[in-house]
């Protein structure tokens, strides 16, 4: 999810219904302080998962890829010298599939962000290590040189780049998931008039959701019936239950959700940055630490030979992929 919050208008003419304050947001992600739930996204039984061709086991048999010598050649001499490089994540207790979450033992840290996390350090030449931590840590530990990079899916913002600099590696999207069969696609904000659809408090799906219902109602169409649950079992126990037509969601957990689930599908996706602007997920360094560039030259080399894409189809992720990596791109605006 872009895990955005917002001051958010929720006007009295929408038809809302609060069945309960989300506590926390369902991805470690994008772009605002109270960003990180470790434990508010399930993960799929072993056996789903299985069914699916998701690999859960601490044996993951990850692409692997071969060193780029004109990526390395980019790393600062103390990083080359060294050889190791740390890329923290935010997946401390329980993580979320499938960014970062523990394997079917219970402790092996595994997912989609630490599979990029090791192809990318095939690229540099560079052994890595991926400490799992808090959210607020990942950042505190890049501010204190404790971790060199993080990759756990950080939004791009023009607020970040003050201080920290980018490599983009992912887009940051949202998805639609209803249950499976339908007729009924999401392609505009009109698309959801009339419709009851759950998304999750203070986030920037809220806040496009409710622009939409805003944008409708001034057009003469129904406002959708905007629904708010307690965790993201609930959302899943609803849309099974056709108490709702569609969760509003991070793509990442409704792709996982609908490969282990087998029950719904994906109707609709958009930039979790809103329809002006693409949103992008980054590997995050410090700003002027000289490893924005190599990183982009190495995931540029893994997108041209192929693992990059096997990485993301391996965890459902494929829509998500970039034809090229950049430094510091254009984020998403500050906000008042």
């Amino acid at each position: 999810m872009s895990a955005r919050p917002h001051t958010l208008r929720r006007p009295t003419t929408y038809a809302v219904t609060v069945l309960g304050l989300a506590g926390a947001v369902a991805l470690a992600a994008c772009s605002g302080s109270a960003e990180a739930s470790s434990s508010s996204v399930p993960a799929a039984g072993t056996a789903s998962a299985a069914a699916a061709g998701i690999n859960t086991s601490p044996e993951q048999n990850r692409v692997t890829a071969t060193k780029d010598e004109k990526a390395a050649a980019l790393l600062p001499r103390a990083i080359r010298d060294r050889g190791t490089i740390t890329a923290a994540n935010a997946g401390a207790g329980g993580g979320t599939p499938p960014l970062v979450f523990t394997a079917d033992d219970d402790k092996t840290v595994i997912g989609v962000e630490v599979d990029l996390a090791h192809l990318f350090a095939d690229k540099l030449g560079l052994r890595v290590e991926t400490p799992a931590t808090s959210w607020e840590n990942v950042f505190l530990g890049i501010d204190s040189g404790r971790y060199d990079v993080a990759l756990t899916n950080v939004t791009v913002t023009e607020e970040r780049k003050e201080k920290y600099d980018f490599a983009t590696y992912r887009k940051d999207d949202l998805a639609f998931e209803a249950p499976k069969g339908g007729t009924w696609k999401v392609n505009s904000g009109r698309d959801i008039a009339g419709k009851t659809i759950a998304v999750g408090s203070g986030t920037n799906q809220e806040k496009i959701l409710l622009d939409w219902n805003e944008a409708n109602v001034k057009a003469g169409l129904q406002p959708a019936t905007v629904k708010y649950f307690q965790s993201q079992t609930d959302y899943y126990l609803a849309l099974s239950s056709h108490r709702i037509d569609a969760y509003f969601g991070p793509n990442p957990s409704v792709a996982y959700h609908v490969a282990t689930s087998g029950q719904t599908e994906a109707i609709g996706h958009f930039s979790g940055a809103g329809d002006k602007l693409q949103g992008l997920i980054a590997v995050l360094t410090k700003k002027g630490s000289g490893l924005a560039a190599p990183y982009a030259a190495a995931i540029n080399s893994a997108i041209a030979d192929g693992s990059y894409a096997k990485v993301l189809q391996r965890w459902n992720l494929g829509t998500e992929g970039l034809e090229k990596s950049e430094v510091n791109p254009p984020g998403l605006p500050k906000t008042s």
